[in-house]
């Protein structure tokens, strides 16, 4: 027979080659041959040959080039023999038939059989053949190779798999590190416990951040409040700056390089991406901004691939949701939950730092941390974030207000220090001063000072107030509102909010809901309350506190 070159080859054994794979290389032929008589492959058609022969569009290209320089044998198709090695594969030829007939014809099929059944069967033929059959393991890494698109393709059909394909045929490309960074978000299919009570208090949420170059894990955010501004800056925050700190405070022995600033955020169309904290800081920082293809979700494929991966890792911890009621079925997520909200923290550093970040990945063909490090060696070490703490405030939600007699007035709580004496003698000139905050705590407020390009940080007025999160600070005015109150001031709001705490104290035990709550403002019990001093006699001013530098506020 002729192979697509014009070659005249054997029907089995040419070259030395192995039925096996000589049927991969015919099967190889057939979508190699077209391309290769191609001045150039677009991308596009990359992907969709990737697609039929279920391997990377850069094992496309790498088949093309060696199609062209064997001047068209079809033996230059032939997949590379097994000789061991991480990533490779050790299984006798015999074995690895089997293996990928299984895989092809069972596993990757609408039955959509389960990988405990693929087990089973391997070992069932191996069996009847007279082979040793390869381990639990060994099959299920197979399985996790597979490239995500082309199981959902054969699984769950063509419209199952539109959401993992990008739109008009890729996404941003990106050829350093840090080009391109995704962000998205997802609750986590887990339900966390109270540190105190080990009683299950929900699902947290999870934004995170991929560089699309390497698919490193540049950053994240794991929190119990839903995705917002605050939780962008925080993913972006803990992307940009070094993660020794933050590894040490969670106890977690590891190496995680990965840092800096991205020059392109790729984001969804949610509303905290349009926010104006987000975009402002951006700004601040020359990073730009670009958003999803309307009505095209799928765009953000790499991220969402990733966000997929660990939800399936998280599907082995004790108090996984799983994906869906019917693959729960009888298990009780909330009886057999046992991780706080930290440890799952802990849990993530480890397999990001770890199997993550050193595993080859379908989709580039290496680790991710090693094609970051051979990035970084190109492009060079991006600058380093010279104060963390103030680069997350130019990320917190922005208010605007002018300045009164008693300082700042911000939804009826009152925020003073001396460095505002100045603006206060003239009233700021009717000037209306940009400030940030932040919603998880409501006790202090950065207010950029005119003219300075820099931020003060104010904090209470009176500060024997506690400190509050502005969920407590909007139900406890709701609250009084609806009991009739008209005149809503400080001391009744933090009053109001006083007494919802001991009400959540005492249902903690037996609400979850209540538990919850507890839980958000956890971090609010470590902070200090400082003491108001006393003014001088016959200050015009009942409180003198000086704005503190950012070098003195404590880790978030």
């Amino acid at each position: 027979m002729e192979d697509p070159g014009g070659n005249t080859v054997s029907e089995s054994g040419a070259l030395g080659l192995s039925d096996a794979a000589w049927a991969v290389a015919r099967q190889r032929g057939e979508v190699i041959a077209p391309l290769a008589e191609r001045t150039v492959v677009s991308c596009a058609l990359a992907d969709t040959a990737a697609d039929q022969l279920g391997i990377s569009r850069r094992t496309i290209y790498t088949l093309i080039r060696r199609y062209r320089d064997s001047g068209g044998s079809l033996a230059s198709l032939a997949p590379d023999r097994p000789h061991g090695g991480r990533g490779r594969g050790r299984l006798p030829e015999a074995v690895e038939r089997i293996v990928a007939d299984v895989i092809a014809t069972q596993y990757l099929s609408r039955q959509k059989r389960k990988a405990e059944t693929i087990v089973k069967e391997i070992g069932r033929r191996c069996r009847v053949t007279g082979v040793k059959a390869p381990s639990s393991t060994t099959v299920r890494a197979r399985i996790a190779r597979l490239r995500p698109e082309l199981t959902v393709r054969r699984r769950e059909g063509i419209d199952a798999a539109r959401r993992l394909e990008p739109a008009a045929g890729r996404g941003p490309d990106a050829n350093t590190p840090l080009e391109v960074v995704q962000i998205d978000h997802t609750p986590v299919d887990l339900i966390v416990v109270d540190p105190f009570t080990r009683q299950p208090i929900g699902r947290p949420w999870l934004t995170i951040a991929i560089d699309v170059f390497s698919r490193a894990i540049v950053g994240l955010c794991l929190s119990l409040e839903a995705p917002s501004a605050v939780s962008v800056g925080l993913c972006l925050a803990h992307g940009a700056t070094d993660k020794r700190s933050w590894l040490e405070r969670l106890n977690v022995d590891a190496d995680w390089p990965v840092r800096g600033k991205p020059k392109l955020v790729h984001v969804d169309n949610g509303a905290e991406f349009h926010s104006e904290a987000l975009c402002r800081g951006c700004d601040i920082h020359g990073i730009r901004l670009r958003y999803r293809p309307v009505g095209a979700p799928h765009f953000g494929g790499v991220v969402e691939r990733v966000i997929g991966t660990f939800m399936m890792m998280i599907h082995d911890l004790p108090g996984t949701t799983f994906s869906s009621i019917a693959e729960r079925g009888e298990y009780k997520a909330d009886q057999e939950a046992i991780l706080t909200l930290t440890e799952l923290e802990c849990w993530l550093a480890l397999a990001i730092s770890g199997p993550y970040h050193n595993t080859i990945h379908t989709g580039i063909d290496e680790p991710p941390l090693a094609r970051w490090r051979r990035g970084m060696e190109q492009a060079g070490e991006p600058s380093p974030v010279g104060d963390p703490k103030a680069f997350l405030v130019d990320f917190l939600p922005v208010v605007r207000r002018r300045i009164q007699r008693q300082g700042i007035v911000i939804d009826h709580v009152a925020y003073f220090s001396n460095a505002l004496i100045p603006w206060i003698a003239d009233r700021g000139r009717g000037h209306r001063f940009l400030i940030r905050r932040d919603p998880r705590d409501l006790s202090r407020i950065w207010v950029l000072a005119p003219d300075q390009d820099r931020y003060l940080e104010i904090p209470y007025r009176t500060l024997s107030n506690p400190a509050v999160t502005l969920w407590e600070h909007r139900q406890a005015v709701a609250r009084l509102r609806k009991a009739g109150r008209e005149a809503v001031n400080e001391v009744a709001i933090f009053r109001a909010v006083e007494q919802m705490r001991a009400i959540t104290d005492q249902a903690a035990t037996a609400r979850r809901a209540a538990r919850r709550e507890q839980a958000r403002r956890a971090h609010l019990k470590d902070a200090p309350q400082p003491k108001a001093p006393q003014p001088p006699e016959h200050a015009e001013h009942q409180l003198f506190v000086l704005a503190k530098p950012f070098s003195d506020i404590e880790e978030w």
